[in-house]
């Protein structure tokens, strides 16, 4: 396992099934966090992430602080447009946990306050930030870019 995707409670499931996608071919687990917006046998999740499903190393948290009871000892990052940092910055470990927020309004307060932000830099306009999907992309390949994409061709 090369990366720990964490989506906290999302909302979009074609952004999901992407991700899903992702995870799969990165040999990253993806871990949602509830409640999701939708159903995991929606059509729109299930048509995104195509024949994926079967491979994907997939854990379920019932809530934020059951996710941090069990993996808050672990490097954890929290992309956002918050932070100050910028993700190539981040000297990224194999195991680490990267965690997005919702597309609509990111995470709670008390999230931002738990975890170091990242950002991916954008222009400053009156848009709120890049498609969630992309963002773990680009944040992914870094990752395992540094980590010179072990077992991946």
């Amino acid at each position: 396992m090369n990366l720990n995707i964490v989506l906290y409670q999302p909302e979009i499931p074609q952004n999901t099934g992407n991700i899903a996608r992702t995870c799969v071919l990165t040999n990253s687990t993806l871990h949602l966090i509830k409640p999701l917006g939708f159903s995991l046998d929606e059509k729109h999740l299930i048509r995104a992430g195509l024949d994926y499903w079967k491979d994907l190393k997939l854990e379920i948290h019932e809530s934020y602080e059951e996710f941090m009871k069990k993996y808050g000892d672990k490097r954890i990052f929290l992309a956002s447009t918050h932070a100050t940092d910028r993700y190539s910055d981040v000297k990224y470990e194999a195991g680490d946990f990267i965690m997005f927020g919702r597309e609509s309004c990111g995470v709670p307060e008390n999230v931002h306050q738990d975890l170091k932000g990242i950002r991916t830099p954008m222009l400053e306009t009156s848009t709120r930030s890049l498609n969630l999907s992309n963002t773990v992309a680009i944040i992914a390949y870094e990752a395992l870019r540094q980590l010179e994409f072990p077992n991946m061709k």
